[in-house]
């Protein structure tokens, strides 16, 4: 958590910007919130290094120099971060660090720094295999200063996001988790002037662009790293009121780094309130770092969930249409099942916008979000009224392709496909502790392997190996029984069969994503 000059100020940084932003952190209670961060991004230094090799800071706009700042930071409260690029030269046309690794560390540390962003740009050699060289490099570097280490945020994983063939851009997200506390996966939010650049986008697209992306990647975040989809540009001129409040409500779901890129001195005593919730700011800070995953999307509505710390669960309703609207959201699709699970007779709803608790019984028909305008989101933490326990669920939601985004889909007769997702109780998939996998739809039948195909039959909830699914961090989804993938094939008729095949390297048509907590 914290603030980043680059979407909202671009190379307009400088001494002033950062030292008048920490106060008026302080000032509005950012600071007390948790927003405790404070980096500096591209066009901080000259254009050329030292005699010595080591990078300059431009006088000009650090008139005191950055140990200055970065030790007056310190006194306030923030850690404070610092830019680099892998390459070499950063996006901005400055000195890179390829070459220069050991140096520029050394040198980041020497002057205070706490936390290090490395971007991708310009790099010799743009192959996967060389990214993960340079990135790699930074990681023992970084990993062998103890106790100075900082913070290591990568930005290799966007450069390979935009591909027609994802296998490189997974194969990035499969080290960075090993190399980093956190990674940004695709491109950035939009910048203030946003216009001058890609004049058909609004700042509502990028939101929508960087969180349907970042769904596609929940089964990489864990404890000690998280998925990155960029900035809070919250003050983006063209977002609407709801909009920026879903943009800070979601990424707060997807346990997503909170780092503020907007005006800080000009924010309003409304914006402050909403972006200090301390209801969603400890959902976004919960230790067990789960990353909210869909449940359903049906082109109007999202519905996310993911489990707490305290054994409590989360539901988050996205409205991405045109009115206001509510959303009924039965316990199941929340992964309530009474009975299969020991449950209370009532459950706790705690809207997380308007504090508001209201008590539901599970005898009722579940949960209803109320009145969600266009483009906005509600967020309800689900408690057992019993102080102490735990709400227990399944792992319930969405099967999808991350390549074609098409949902596993069951039917009355057992026949499972791929196809555009609905958010019908056929697209909606429960994941049981022993690998058995059945839909909402067919509830006494579960996924199993036949004739070269997945179906949904009664037997496939039989005990044994052959109807286990085993699920991989590269997103492979395995029947134990043939050790055999879950794959999207298209037969001559045009149908997206559910087929499995031979498990290839991170394929397109083989890597899948699951409902958050389905062990891996």
């Amino acid at each position: 958590m914290g603030f980043n000059d680059w979407s909202r100020y671009m190379g307009g940084l400088n001494e002033s910007l950062f030292v008048q932003t920490a106060e008026a952190m302080v000032a509005k209670g950012l600071l007390a919130a948790g927003y405790d961060r404070i980096n500096l991004d591209d066009e901080w230094s000259l254009m050329t290094r030292a005699a010595n090799g080591s990078m300059q800071w431009d006088p000009v706009k650090f008139p005191r120099g950055l140990p200055w700042l970065t030790n007056y930071l310190k006194t306030l409260g923030f850690k404070p971060g610092i830019y680099t690029d892998a390459g070499n030269r950063s996006c901005g046309g400055f000195p890179g660090a390829y070459g220069y690794e050991e140096l520029d560390a050394t040198t980041f540390v020497d002057w205070g720094f706490e936390y290090l962003k490395v971007d991708g740009c310009n790099m010799p050699d743009t192959s996967e295999a060389a990214y993960k060289t340079v990135y790699g490099k930074w990681h023992n570097i970084l990993s062998s200063m103890w106790p100075n280490q900082m913070v290591f945020s990568q930005s290799a994983p966007a450069y390979f996001a935009s591909e027609a063939n994802l296998t490189d851009w997974y194969t990035v997200m499969t080290w960075v988790p090993q190399f980093g506390q956190l990674a940004r996966h695709s491109r950035d939010t939009l910048v203030w002037n946003s216009t001058n650049y890609w004049p058909d986008i609004t700042g509502w697209d990028s939101v929508l662009f960087n969180y349907g992306e970042e769904v596609l990647l929940a089964r990489f975040q864990r404890p000690g790293y998280v998925n990155d989809p960029d900035f809070l540009n919250v003050d983006h001129f063209d977002h609407t009121d709801d909009e920026r409040r879903s943009h800070f409500a979601l990424w707060s779901s997807l346990s997503a780094p909170l780092i503020l890129s907007t005006d800080v001195l000009n924010m309003t005593a409304v914006e402050v309130e909403y972006l200090t919730n301390r209801d969603l700011i400890a959902v976004n800070q919960d230790p067990l770092v789960q990353q909210a995953t869909l449940v359903s999307q049906d082109g109007t509505w999202d519905v996310l969930t993911k489990s707490l710390y305290n054994g409590d669960r989360l539901v988050t309703v996205l409205n991405r249409g045109n009115f206001s609207g509510d959303l009924s959201v039965p316990w199941a699709r929340i992964g309530i099942f009474p009975d299969d699970l020991p449950t209370p007779d009532s459950i706790v709803v705690k809207d997380l916008w308007a504090g508001d608790n209201i008590t539901l019984s599970i005898n009722s028909t579940g949960l209803t979000a109320s009145g969600i305008p266009s483009h906005g989101t509600g967020v309800y933490r689900l408690s057992n009224p019993s102080l102490g326990d735990a709400i227990r669920t399944y792992p319930t939601g969405m099967i999808f392709n991350t390549y074609s985004l098409h949902c596993l889909t069951d039917s009355t007769s057992g026949s499972v496909t791929w196809g555009n997702c609905t958010a019908s109780d056929a697209q909606v998939w429960r994941v049981r502790p022993d690998g058995h996998i059945n839909s909402l739809l067919n509830t006494n039948a579960c996924l199993t392997a036949w004739k070269g195909n997945a179906v949904s039959h009664t037997s496939g909830c039989d005990a044994g190996t052959s109807n286990r699914w085993d699920y991989f961090v590269s997103g492979n989804l395995v029947n134990a029984g043939v050790s055999l993938c879950l794959t999207e094939d298209q037969d001559e008729g045009g149908s997206s069969l559910a087929s499995l095949a031979p498990c290839g390297y991170l394929t397109n048509e083989q890597v899948v994503a699951l409902p958050v907590g389905v062990s891996l």
